[in-house]
């Protein structure tokens, strides 16, 4: 076998090996039967791998070194902020109060679980500027739907049953008219402007009496400051519409500009992202919800307050749109979020949006004479770039994606936002270095070179990966996600 190949863990199994050491039972053994009905047990045992524990050590270990992680290279993922996760988050969330509590205890043995929450939800008010804030949501798309929600709600009690129109820019995250979907709204597109932001003229021709809001992240996935915000904000409230806050690019404002300062009524916030919680695998995540006053008694519930000195929880809200996830969310992911505030403190933070920016500055300004830059201004936390004059040569965004591979880096976000063409949104984040930074830019510098002077290196890219070029298409398509048992030798 190839060193390269790594067989799936059943191809590994061997009749009655096994990788683990029980001590013999000391109680009856009970039938499955006598404790689940039959309609429940499968109808045969299921086909499990049987391997030492050698086997599998070695197995999931040359599997891992596989992975592209953060801990491992550069992800300038645009929109995701990949940022480092500090190892003294992990440490704390590991710590037995916090790691072996269960959400059935009673809330008088949990109070100092109980504070670290209390204490988050205010910190995230100041951050953001709101008046409330709940922790249940369990994802920023989650958030999302959750703050729509409420939003629903609050028409509603209004008789505002009409406004069923929510309006997002044509630079949006896929997100936004998703959630504003599965909420019930109507998605409406406002166009941008020659300057990447959203066209004034365009958002005062698309509001009106069925608005129910607006739904905008700033900076935007262009990475430019929304300059007009506090005119859109009156614009859309003079409709009687709620402005709504995407908190995947706070990273670019923290300390320096808040959400309700520019009008937002409604805010998520992926702690995930911006604060430092782990990343990918489809979670862990938190997206916590930020409101303004009129909002509040339509939050999730029950809703974490602070009676006297003892913090409880509250379930007589009877306007509420109810719980939005089991019990009082990712509580990991909050504890390693709030390690990450109060080691960072104010001014910590403001430094993280100083040293995001100027990282995106900077790299932003060395690529753009090789290759297309759609707004020519500063940006904030992350920029686009445009692989047109490369698509002229033949050669595809997706390829210069592939081709990064070979160099070790995370391709950036590509084809994104879907307003520049042949995109790739650059996110930098403040944790990366300058030697980082530069590394990077001379591989893309390369490759803008090779596409002018040998394109089918970049066209037949990646060349040093395990697997080399994929077929997307069927694998989007046509995935096989099942294993299917084949014959395999024994010996």
């Amino acid at each position: 076998m190839n060193k390269q190949d790594q067989p799936l863990i059943f191809e590994l199994s061997r009749e009655d090996r096994i990788g683990y050491s029980l001590p013999e039972m000391d109680i009856p053994e009970v039938e499955l039967s006598d404790l689940i009905p039959n309609e429940y047990l499968r109808e045969e045992e299921p086909e499990l791998p049987e391997v030492s524990e050698l086997d599998i050590m070695r197995h999931y270990t040359a599997l891992s070194k596989r992975n592209h992680g953060v801990d491992s290279g550069f992800y300038p993922l645009g929109s995701c902020t990949m940022k480092y996760n500090p190892k003294v988050n992990e440490n704390v969330a590991r710590l037995n109060g916090f790691a072996h509590i269960h959400p059935l205890q009673h809330t008088d043995g949990v109070q100092g679980s109980l504070e670290l929450m209390y204490d988050l939800q205010e910190h995230l008010r100041e951050i953001t500027g709101m008046d409330e804030v709940t922790l249940q949501p369990a994802a920023g798309a989650h958030g999302e739907w959750t703050g729509l929600m409420m939003i629903r709600a609050y028409h509603e009690k209004n008789g505002d049953t009409k406004r069923t129109k929510v309006i997002v820019p044509d630079s949006a995250h896929g997100t936004n008219p998703a959630s504003a979907t599965v909420a019930g709204f109507e998605t409406i597109t406002v166009k941008s402007d020659e300057n990447g932001l959203v066209d004034l003229e365009d958002l005062k021709r698309v509001v009106g009496e069925d608005t129910a809001a607006l739904m905008l992240t700033n900076p935007n996935t262009l990475g430019l400051f929304e300059e007009n915000i506090l005119e859109m904000a009156e614009i859309i409230h003079s409709a009687g519409g709620k402005l709504y806050y995407d908190g995947a690019n706070l990273n670019a404002v923290l300390s320096k500009a808040r959400p309700g300062d520019m009008g937002f009524d409604v805010v998520h916030l992926n702690l995930h992202k911006t604060f430092t919680g782990p990343h990918g695998g489809g979670g862990p995540g938190s997206g916590p919800v930020g409101v303004t006053e009129d909002l509040i008694p339509f939050l999730p519930k029950p809703l974490l307050v602070k009676n006297g000195d003892k913090f409880e929880w509250d379930y007589n809200r009877p306007e509420s749109i109810g719980r939005v996830k089991p019990y009082y969310g990712n509580f990991g992911i909050n504890v390693r979020a709030y390690t990450y505030i109060r080691t960072m403190g104010p001014d910590g933070l403001k430094a993280v949006t100083e040293n995001a920016v100027l990282n995106a500055n900077y790299m932003m300004r060395r690529l753009a004479p090789y290759f297309e830059l759609p707004y020519d201004r500063h940006c904030k936390h992350e920029f686009v770039i445009s692989g047109k004059r490369q698509k002229k040569l033949g050669v595809r965004t997706l390829d210069i994606a592939k081709r990064l591979l070979d160099f070790g880096y995370h391709p950036p976000t590509i084809y994104f936002p879907l307003n520049v063409e042949e995109g790739m949104m650059i996110e930098p984040t403040e944790t990366e270095s300058k030697e980082t930074l530069d590394s990077f830019i001379d591989a893309m510098i390369q490759i803008a070179g090779e596409v002018e002077n040998s394109p089918e290196i970049v066209q037949e890219a990646p060349h040093t990966t395990v697997l080399k070029r994929l077929d997307e298409t069927t694998a989007a398509r046509k995935p096989i996600l099942r294993y299917k048992k084949e014959a395999v030798a024994t010996h």
